[in-house]
């Protein structure tokens, strides 16, 4: 179905569900510029991924719901689909759901080198040309990591000389656009794609006051975790945090960037009664995400990421399943 199809049958209200990162807002952006000028935009409370009872009631009642770069529940889709039309845009590891329009090349087995981003899936769809917020999303989701995606990176290389732009600046404009979760502003998160809309400017999105004050409180909170001691175990790194900001993603990354290793994060200050739990690995995680599902956990990710949230009374038992999961997958290799 094209673009235009999809589209022209879109009557009523409307509402899109997007994540909160920089490639959640940018697809959120891309689809804002299509879509008709009424449509509401909102991310899941900061750290859940799935609706909550509350969010699911409400959101019923519209029309119909546009999911970007979220992999929610299965019986979080379903539930809503009983009430209201449901479209998905994604690259995360998920089922196809029947009744659901689904368009998630990496979920139907094609390569995820050739598609980086929820962004790039969504400006692909749209039919677009390059530009900036295709490219973002991809930046946000690999850094700098990228630069082994030559094709990919070759585009965006050419984009920035273009656009008289640098790749640092590019990371900058990912940085600032991703304060706004980490810092726990949802309402900012939901200003963002609509902001991005305005600005005909790359460079606005650097002068954005309030982002650089987020950036720069993050910073501190940041390095102060990762240059703290960590756990090791069998070349599995693991590290404890305990921080009201949501930056438990930008830490595993970081430290599992610079060391090459398996690295576990938990952070036991973001919930009261719930720790996050990350993974950055390279082995393939999709067992182990769906291992975490079947012990109902709130659980998702893509090849190399897990991301869950999980009681905080079952936290070391899932480090323990974590752990042995990637031993195990080591001493296959070896065999």
């Amino acid at each position: 179905m094209s673009s235009e199809e999809l589209f022209a049958n879109l009557n009523g209200a409307g509402l899109l569900i997007h994540h909160w990162d920089t490639d959640g807002i940018c697809s959120a952006r891309l689809l804002l510029e299509r879509l008709p000028k009424n449509i509401v935009n909102k991310t899941p409370m900061l750290g859940n991924y799935f609706l909550t009872d509350e969010e699911i009631t409400a959101y019923s009642s519209y029309d119909f719901i546009i999911i970007v770069d979220m992999a929610l529940p299965e019986d979080n889709i379903l539930r809503l689909a009983q009430k209201t039309k449901v479209m998905i845009f994604d690259h995360h590891l998920q089922q196809s759901i029947p009744g659901v329009f689904h368009h998630n090349p990496i979920g139907a087995g094609k390569d995820p080198l050739l598609y980086p981003s929820a962004s790039w899936i969504v400006n692909d769809f749209l039919g677009n040309s390059m530009n900036l917020s295709a490219l973002l999303g991809i930046v946000g989701d690999h850094e700098k990591r990228i630069q082994t995606n030559k094709p990919i990176y070759e585009l965006i290389t050419s984009f920035c000389s273009t656009e008289h732009l640098t790749f640092d600046e590019l990371l900058t404009m990912v940085y600032l656009l991703d304060s706004n979760y980490k810092v726990g502003d949802r309402n900012a998160v939901e200003e963002a794609p609509h902001l991005l809309l305005g600005y005909t400017d790359a460079h606005r999105i650097l002068q954005n006051v309030r982002w650089k004050n987020n950036l720069s409180l993050l910073e501190t909170e940041i390095i102060k975790y990762i240059d703290a001691p960590f756990e090791e175990k069998q070349n599995i790194l693991l590290k404890r945090i305990h921080t009201k900001f949501n930056i438990i993603s930008t830490v595993t990354r970081k430290i599992a960037w610079n060391s090459g290793k398996d690295t576990v994060v938990v952070n036991t200050g973001f919930f009261k009664d719930m720790d996050q739990i990350y993974v950055r690995s390279g082995k393939d995680l999709q067992p182990l995400i769906q291992q975490g599902k079947m012990f109902g956990y709130r659980c998702g990710g893509k090849r190399e990421v897990l991301g869950a949230v999980v009681p905080k009374e079952k936290t070391e038992s899932f480090l323990e399943e974590i752990v042995r999961f990637l031993i195990l997958c080591v001493e296959t290799k070896k065999q």
